[in-house]
Order: C-alpha cells, then sequence, then structure tokens
C-alpha cells in the first residue's frame, strides 16, 4: 500500500482546545480525550464550506455535525456535544480556519449608526465557563439534579419552535376571530409543552422519599402537574445553569458617538464564510 507523498502538506491542527466541560457528562465513547485534556481543532475543508451551504444541512443540524466530525475528529459523536462546550467548539474551528480575530458589525443604540469591529477570539474562548451541575435544587422533599442539554436536544427543540413559528404566523392571517382563538389556544398548549419537554431534558434525576426518578416522562409529568411556584423555580434554576455557562457580552465604544454599550456575541455556522 503507498503513501500519498502529499500527506505532509494536509491540513494540520492550528488550535488546540480545552472543553469548558472537561468531557464530564458524555458518554462513553464520544470523545478521545488526549491525556492534557486539549482537542485538537483542524481548519476546514472546502468540502465542509460546500456541506455547510446546503440549505436541508442548515435546517436540521446536519451542517454543525459534519462540521465538528471533521474539524474535532476526537468527538466521535458530534449529536452528544453539550450546550456548554457547543459555542466555544465553533468559536475555534472558525478561529482554526480564518485566524484569530472575527469582524463583527453592530449598530449603535443610541445614534443608529452602524460599525465594525474586530473581535479577538482568544478571548472569546477564554471567557467561557462551566456550570456547577453538581449543584441541586431542594424544594421541601424534593431534590432535583440537573445536566446540560446534547446538541441533539437543542436542535430538536429548534426545529420544533420553528413550526410553531411558522404555526403562530398561519393563525395571524386567519380572518374567522372564532377560529383565530381555538387554534390560538392550541398553539399556547404547544408552546408549553414544549417549554416543559425542554426543562426535562436539563433534569437528570428527581429525588424524593424511597424513590430516585430518571424517566423523562415521569419528570415531565411532575413538571406538568405540579403547582406554578415549583414549575418557575425548576425553571429559573434551569435556566441560571445555562446562563452561567455563556460568555459575556462585548464592551463596545460607538466610534461615532463614543456611546458605551453591551454587544452580545452569536456564532452560528454562516460565521464560517468569508
Amino acid at each position: 500500500m503507498s503513501t500519498n507523498p502529499l500527506k505532509q502538506f494536509f491540513r494540520r491542527p492550528s488550535v488546540y482546545l480545552k472543553l469548558p466541560s472537561g468531557g464530564v457528562g458524555y458518554p462513553e465513547g464520544a470523545i478521545d480525550m488526549p491525556e492534557n485534556g486539549e482537542i485538537p481543532v483542524y481548519p476546514m475543508t472546502a468540502i465542509d464550506e460546500i456541506t455547510s451551504k446546503t440549505p436541508d444541512s442548515l435546517f436540521n443540524g446536519v451542517a454543525v455535525i459534519e462540521l465538528i466530525r471533521s474539524c474535532i475528529p476526537d468527538i466521535k459523536d458530534p449529536w452528544a456535544v453539550t450546550n456548554v462546550d457547543l459555542d466555544p467548539i465553533l468559536v475555534a474551528i472558525r478561529a482554526a480556519t480564518h485566524g484569530s480575530t472575527m469582524e463583527i458589525e453592530t449598530t449603535c443604540p443610541e445614534c443608529k449608526e452602524a460599525s465594525k469591529f474586530d473581535v479577538n477570539l482568544a478571548g472569546i474562548l477564554a471567557g467561557f465557563h462551566p456550570a456547577d451541575y453538581s449543584k441541586t435544587l431542594t424544594l421541601g422533599e424534593v431534590e432535583l439534579k440537573f445536566k446540560p442539554m446534547t446538541y441533539k436536544e437543542i436542535n430538536d427543540s429548534s426545529t420544533q419552535q420553528f413550526h410553531i413559528q411558522r404555526s403562530l404566523g398561519n393563525i395571524m392571517s386567519l380572518t374567522d376571530e372564532k377560529e383565530r382563538d381555538v387554534q390560538g389556544s392550541a398553539l399556547m398548549r404547544e408552546i408549553f409543552d414544549l417549554t416543559t419537554e425542554l426543562i426535562a431534558s436539563t433534569i437528570e434525576y428527581i429525588k424524593v422519599p424511597g424513590a430516585t426518578v430518571f424517566e423523562q416522562e415521569y419528570v415531565i409529568e411532575f413538571l406538568q402537574k405540579c403547582d406554578k411556584a415549583t414549575y418557575d423555580k425548576v425553571k429559573d434554576f434551569s435556566t441560571e445553569l445555562k446562563q452561567s455557562t455563556e460568555n459575556k457580552p462585548l464592551d463596545i465604544t460607538c466610534p461615532h458617538c463614543k456611546h458605551q454599550f453591551n454587544q452580545a456575541f452569536n456564532i452560528n455556522v454562516s460565521d464560517f464564510f468569508e
């Protein structure tokens, strides 16, 4: 079997990423974690860009999956990537492909002028922190243990939200007020069910006297039938854990009027094309 003499010129890792989670919480075999905890990140190939621009793959999440599989081969199951690590992974792939700076455009809320700024992606990566999922929420005799969401769960939720938004648009176009109210009520129930399923997906187990419940269907039923005060406390606790993993907003000074404001930094697959 011959060896390609061009192999030495193949792409090489240009970024090494320490996952904020440290790989904790992943199923066995999902990641081949190096001994030093630094996962090599390769730049995108030409075929990666072509695949990532396919509308269907962008919609169903396959674009992100294939991008992670190509650029971070040590992650064997990209669907298992958690919300704690997803943004750092995308930032690292962007940095490996296009360099450590990324241009963003923002509009000043004071003077309404648009400006462009260079963002240091190394600084962005350093700002990500894992949530403390060892903390539990105790409500009387009920103790809840939380966990990060996987990319599979995030993507499924996003798809359902898209369909709900489309249904909302259809309802708003109805001229029959009675029919609009009927369909609106059904949609509100659908939104509540989706929100409840989302919260349930962040709960690892619920411990009560005599039992520890892992089954998602039982957790969902508990959330549906508990009192509103309990539901709100569980929802708020889950939200706070998620927000604690997110990067701080960028501090921006408008070059036109010198107004200082915060700008959220978000990255998605479309940011990988220049």
